[in-house]
């Protein structure tokens, strides 16, 4: 099978393209394990943590991705929660010990053996992969392979941001930095929570306008103040000051959910700006996202086709995952990014 494979990590800024297109064979299922023929898998800015050694891969070469949507090729023989032929997908989550006490509360995204689908265990930038038929997910009809392939990830982190929030219809939600995740969530809280109103940051022009098309009403870029305090915001950039800007900005009482597995050292010096009194004061909240658990993926999924939500997206061949990678790097985004693999 083809697949594009990382060696070693590497700063983009100095290798522009990080993965290699290898011939490799076709994985075999473990007795509880499905075999997915690959046809698309999203493209996700935690494969840049990745690359860059943020949260590196566990081992080397490793195949990256984990918006993975395909049908099943093959079942393990103990496998039969899926037959050969149904269209399934896989996010981020690849195992939990389902044993600790975090998973037994409901809470295996904190599992202490968590392993992530494309840095602890082979990925979707291949033809083929295997995962557990305990970590795999049917996906709605209403979907082509495309729109379903961002919802695994980008849409299942979103809801659960948002869900973490705690927002309520009428508060005024800020999203800060405007990609794949965020432009979802803006869908969603226009079908949950409509009297609320969307205020998107964002550094370039072209997402400020592509906001302001779904429905913000208002964007602007990090340095702005916006039309009024926001009760909730999400943040989904790589930077520092996008947080301390936020913050300035919040109501009293309100709550800053940072959802990004890691933040790049570049501003970091940022932070030394934040004031007391007003940038936390006041009972001003942080959290952050750690991860998914099956039942974001299992429940967003059906909200997604309940709404119906459709990503935007752009597509890219297996070949050109390297492209893809620099274009999100330099934030050439609009909407998600999507490898069309078989």
């Amino acid at each position: 099978m083809k697949a594009m494979v990382l060696r070693r990590v590497v700063n983009l800024a100095d290798n522009r393209a990080p993965l290699e297109l290898v011939e490799l064979p076709i994985p075999e299922p473990g007795d509880w394990e499905i075999l997915i023929r690959v046809s698309v898998c999203g493209v996700c800015h935690t494969e840049l943590d990745e690359i860059e050694g943020r949260t590196p891969p566990s081992r080397f070469p490793m195949i990256l991705g984990h918006q993975i949507v395909g049908r099943v090729e093959q079942a393990g023989r103990n496998a039969s929660r899926f037959r050969p032929g149904d269209r399934v997908g896989m996010g981020w989550i690849n195992h939990a010990c389902g044993r600790c006490h975090l998973c037994r509360a409901g809470k295996e995204n904190l599992c202490p053996d968590f392993q992530a689908t494309g840095r602890d265990a082979s990925g979707g930038y291949a033809q083929y992969t295997t995962v557990s038929q305990d970590f795999a997910y049917g996906i709605p009809e209403v979907f082509t392979d495309e729109e379903a392939a961002p919802l695994l990830c980008a849409g299942a982190i979103g809801y659960r941001s948002l869900r973490l929030t705690g927002l309520r219809d009428g508060e005024i939600l800020g999203l800060v930095g405007f990609g794949a995740s965020a432009h979802l969530v803006l869908k969603m809280v226009r079908h949950l929570f409509p009297r609320s109103r969307i205020f998107a940051f964002s550094r370039t022009p072209a997402e400020r306008d592509f906001a302001r098309e779904l429905g913000a009403a208002w964007a602007g870029g990090f340095e702005e103040e916006p039309p009024a305090k926001m009760h909730r915001a999400i943040d989904t950039t790589p930077a520092w000051q996008p947080i301390v800007a936020a913050l300035l900005h919040l109501e009293p009482g309100g709550r800053l959910v940072i959802n990004a597995i890691r933040k790049e050292e570049r501003d970091k010096e940022a932070l030394l700006g934040l004031d007391y009194p007003r940038h936390l004061w006041l009972e001003k909240e942080i959290k952050s996202v750690a991860n998914v658990s099956r039942r974001d993926v299992a429940e967003f999924l059906e909200l997604a086709a309940q709404m119906p939500i459709k990503p935007e997206y752009q597509v890219y061949r297996l070949e050109e995952a390297n492209q893809a990678l620099v274009e999100l790097k330099e934030r050439k985004i609009r909407g998600a990014k999507v490898l069309r693999v078989d």
